[in-house]
């Protein structure tokens, strides 16, 4: 007698980590008690006890970042904020802001009705994945778990987290695999992959997925019920749910040499733009993640543009394209771009769309910057995991816009005096060591490491005092104790002190050329009226 084959449900299966709100006091409902508070939860209970859980703790960002995305589009579907219509759609989502949970008869209706779409394994709808790969790919030449699982090195790549046998792979189990699927699906590198054969076309290539090296923006509440629902892009007037489908509600796989399908709505935006596609391997038990399969879904790419939690930009060519991920930058640089509608700067951010509608839930919102500094095809750098206090509910209870534009005024300046300084250092870097021109240098990454953990907190501690007009003068002084901190041991030879007394013009803007027929040039003072 054959034994069933294996099964793993994301629906009832517990696979993703949350963190619980504190114990209500006094209530003595039995979804309230200490006692049945899982570590993990499928998306049933995560759906159903989503007023009670503070925030999903996915540790891995992109992971995170994608997950979000998957919630979205369940919230909206759930709910019937995936349409405009009936009425006002502001006005729905208010209502359920106001019943404080999701209704449990109509997560349990919808959960059941979708549940066959969330087995990972099912042999004709796994979710997420294409079961024609078993076929179309060479069965002897796999990805294996070590290249699915993101964290792990493969091939060439160096060691992140941890070194790994790949002649003895540690297989994942399905919670951990899943997690790292959805990583590819949206953080997926271009480049050399597995061949696959469709028809008489055969390619080993992929284009890179839709949020490979970008930083997408996220409005956090108190729970995870208002992350949801303050998360959520309105749709357009002629957005219908019965085009703008998920890829686990169609019925039918797409064709992967014809043209994508069509983007219809907010639901298949934020699901339907992975240009891989994987088939998980189970063992036979359905416990762990033996192999797996990872090669191109589609040979025409899929547009990125309109994801509503990217800040999107516009390069010198007039091209739009998303604020790349950046470890080394601070959330409190973008904070005017997430508040403005128009922010400064010669890039002409555009701020996500969803924070154009995200305060109506909320007047205590945080921000959640989730990314992956990467290059577009192999190279992984790091992480990139930030969030602000409550900062979009103010700026519609203080003084509106006048807030907002102060903190554009803050980056601005904070910015300003970091960039000086970075010029200054160099300069006196290569005064001293008499080098040929201007580059990185120790000093510029000892200056950084001093400057801008300042800067940040200075930018805080003005925000939150509401004090904005000594603010160039703070900054300023922030970059001069970074640079006579960072050359001060330069000052013991006559060629340092020349190199650091005449590199220091740079932290006041620099020198300023005379007009022509005054003498040539002539040094900025060392306190103009801007940095008063």
């Amino acid at each position: 007698m054959s034994s069933a084959p294996p099964t793993f449900n994301l629906v009832d299966e517990p696979w993703i980590p949350v963190r619980w709100l504190p114990r209500i006091e006094g209530d003595d409902q039995p979804e309230h008690d200490g006692t049945a508070r899982p570590v993990e939860v499928g998306l049933h209970e995560l759906l159903l006890r989503a007023h009670q859980i503070e925030r999903v703790a996915i540790a891995t960002p992109p992971a995170l970042s994608a997950l979000y995305r998957i919630l979205y589009a369940l919230t909206a579907r759930m709910t019937g904020l995936d349409e405009a219509r009936p009425g006002n759609w502001s006005t729905r989502r208010s209502d359920l802001v106001d019943r404080g949970r999701f209704d449990p008869t109509t997560v349990a209706e919808f959960t059941g009705r979708t549940r066959d779409r969330f087995d990972l394994f099912d042999p004709v709808h796994p979710f997420l994945q294409d079961p024609r790969l078993a076929g179309q790919c060479d069965p002897a030449n796999t990805a294996g778990v070590d290249k699915l699982i993101t964290t792990r090195p493969s091939g060439n790549n160096h060691s992140w987290f941890q070194h790994v046998n790949s002649a003895a792979p540690d297989l994942p189990t399905p919670a951990e695999a899943v997690l790292h699927l959805l990583v590819w699906h949206y953080y997926g590198p271009s480049g050399r992959c597995s061949s696959r054969t469709v028809g008489s076309v055969k390619a080993a290539n992929s284009t890179a997925g839709p949020l490979r090296s970008t930083l997408s923006y996220h409005p956090e509440g108190a729970s995870l019920f208002e992350s949801l629902l303050a998360g959520l892009p309105e749709p357009g007037r002629d957005v219908r749910r019965g085009s703008d489908l998920c890829p686990w509600e169609r019925e039918e796989l797409p064709d992967p040499v014809a043209a994508p399908p069509a983007l219809k709505g907010p639901c298949s935006g934020l699901t339907a733009r992975s240009q891989h596609a994987l088939l998980l391997v189970p063992d036979d038990t359905g416990r762990l993640v033996r192999d797996a399969f990872i090669t191109w879904a589609f040979r025409d790419k899929i547009p990125r543009e309109g994801d509503p939690y990217l800040i999107w930009q516009t390069s010198k060519e007039g091209n739009a394209y998303p604020r790349p991920a950046d470890s080394r930058r601070a959330l409190w640089r973008d904070l005017d771009a997430l508040l403005l509608q128009e922010p400064a700067g010669s890039a002409k951010p555009r701020r996500p769309a969803v924070f154009s509608t995200a305060s109506e839930v909320s007047e205590e919102l945080r921000v959640r910057a989730l990314g992956f500094e990467q290059d577009g095809q192999a190279k992984d750098v790091q992480f990139v995991d930030a969030t602000t206090p409550p900062v979009l509910g103010f700026v519609e209870r203080d003084q509106g816009a006048a807030i907002a534009i102060e903190i554009g005024r803050l980056r601005v300046l904070g910015e300003r005096y970091g960039n000086r300084l970075n010029r200054a250092v160099k300069k006196a870097w290569a005064g001293f060591t008499d080098a040929p021109k201007i580059r990185d240098c120790t000093w510029a990454v000892d200056a950084a490491a001093r400057y801008w953990p300042a800067a940040e907190a200075e930018f805080w501690k003005r925000l939150g005092d509401r004090d904005f007009d000594a603010a160039p003068a703070a900054f300023r002084v922030l970059a001069e104790r970074a640079y006579d901190t960072v050359t001060y041991g330069a000052l013991g030879t006559m060629r340092g002190a020349k190199a650091v007394t005449a590199a220091r013009i740079e932290l006041y803007g620099g020198p300023v050329k005379q007009a022509a027929g005054t003498g040539g040039t002539s040094t900025r003072a060392t306190s103009t009226k801007e940095d008063m």
